[in-house]
């Protein structure tokens, strides 16, 4: 279906702008068209166009996870499995999950990882449209220390040379994005401590300036304080994690980076987990609480923060992206702005803030239609009625019986 026409008792062109009580959109070729009171928009469209109706729900734009691993099954040990699929099984594999965060409304996915370029290869298809699934924008293969965190993806530097090369071939092999695994982190067996630095200052400026080169920005996985100093002092994009740790297990937070972080306009995605509310279980109340303490602290900053699942590590399955969102509640921030880090903020900080994360003339119509309202309880966003990716609805059963 080219050109169709939705109405809602709701719309939220800006999550954290004005609502449109009974508001329309109108899409066309993939594309919105128009947006605004229902009777404006229906004068200006032929009356024969095909209306879907949904008096009792609200359009908002499509969600964004920015960061993800398709690659990873979320099970108890994916890098196992994925050791043990050949590239034809973990590419079907991939498609499910990209089918999975779609269905629950994400239309697009930053994918921070995986092997072979199969990312790649997943978003072209889905971009040919031989396959249904999000936007996808790929870091294709991380670089890391030999041996270090997530080494068995491919992607082990070691010098300037081989830092150039890799980046070079990333960008060859059609990356959206760079991903440098500034410190380590806990899903590599044996691999360096999740607080230890992996890279210096200078070899992270020259990852920097080898991806401008081909206009690419740059994720930097930081959970150490000194990693994520380094990072900031690099000049990188976005900081995914940013958990402030330190060695012996506790958390160094420093006002100068935080300020720094803001004043040089780098996102912070901290990937939270899905199943954050079992941390308490698994740690105890209060080192449950002091590590929820630093990302209120960050907020508190003012360091700008979107939103991410880490989908495909242990336990975090795909679709999760709503328990991700309701964590940032939990630490008290207004329903608005937590939506609005999963749609125009994660657009903004992804580089695709020109096309997407707004429902507005000209953007690619990348919607989601849900029961209720979502400004009042964040469960509504679970209440999935309909999801139009790129102006085309998944699954196609949701264009009946509304």
């Amino acid at each position: 279906m080219d050109e169709l026409l939705l109405t809602a008792g709701r719309v939220l062109p800006d999550p954290c702008g004005e609502i449109l009580t009974d508001g329309a959109v109108h899409v066309r070729t993939g594309t919105i068209a128009a947006v605004g009171p229902r009777e404006e928009v229906e004068l200006r469209t032929p009356p024969e166009l095909p209306t879907l109706s949904f008096p009792d729900a609200t359009v908002l734009p499509g969600l964004i996870d920015a960061h993800v691993h398709l690659a990873f099954d979320a099970g108890p040990d994916p890098v196992t499995v994925l050791g043990e699929a050949d590239d034809e099984e973990l590419l079907s594999a991939m498609t499910d999950r990209a089918q999975q965060l779609l269905r629950s409304g994400v239309t697009t996915v930053r994918d921070l990882g995986d092997r072979n370029g199969l990312a790649a290869r997943l978003r072209n298809r889905i971009m040919r449209q031989a396959v249904a699934g999000p936007r996808i924008l790929t870091a294709t293969t991380p670089l890391t220390r030999p041996g270090g965190h997530c080494w068995f993806l491919g992607g082990e530097v070691a010098g300037p040379e081989s830092i150039r090369a890799l980046v070079r071939r990333n960008a060859g092999s059609g990356a959206d994005v760079i991903k440098v695994m500034v410190t380590g982190g806990g899903l590599t067996r044996g691999g360096p401590a999740v607080w230890k630095s992996q890279f210096t200052v200078e070899e992270l400026r020259l990852v920097v300036a080898e991806a401008r080169r081909f206009g690419l920005p740059v994720a930097a996985h930081a959970h150490g304080t000194e990693g994520i100093a380094a990072a900031v002092a690099a000049g990188v994009d976005t900081i995914e994690h940013c958990t402030w740790m330190a060695e012996g297990g506790g958390f160094d937070l420093r006002d100068e980076v935080a300020a720094d972080i803001v004043a040089g306009g780098i996102w912070v995605c901290p990937a939270t987990h899905p199943n954050w509310r079992a941390l308490t279980g698994r740690v105890g109340a209060e080192r449950a609480e002091e590590m929820f303490s630093s990302l209120r602290w960050m907020v508190q900053q003012g360091v700008p923060v979107i939103a991410g699942t880490d989908a495909g590590v242990p336990r975090a399955a795909f679709g999760g992206l709503v328990d991700s969102l309701e964590f940032f509640a939990h630490l008290g921030m207004p329903l608005e702005r937590v939506i609005t880090m999963a749609t125009t903020d994660a657009a903004r900080a992804l580089g695709i803030g020109t096309r997407t994360g707004l429902i507005r003339e000209g953007y690619r119509a990348d919607l989601l239609v849900v029961t209720g309202n979502p400004l009042d309880s964040l469960d509504a966003l679970r209440r999935v009625r309909l999801v139009l990716a790129d102006g085309r609805p998944f699954p196609r059963r949701s264009m009946a019986g509304t």
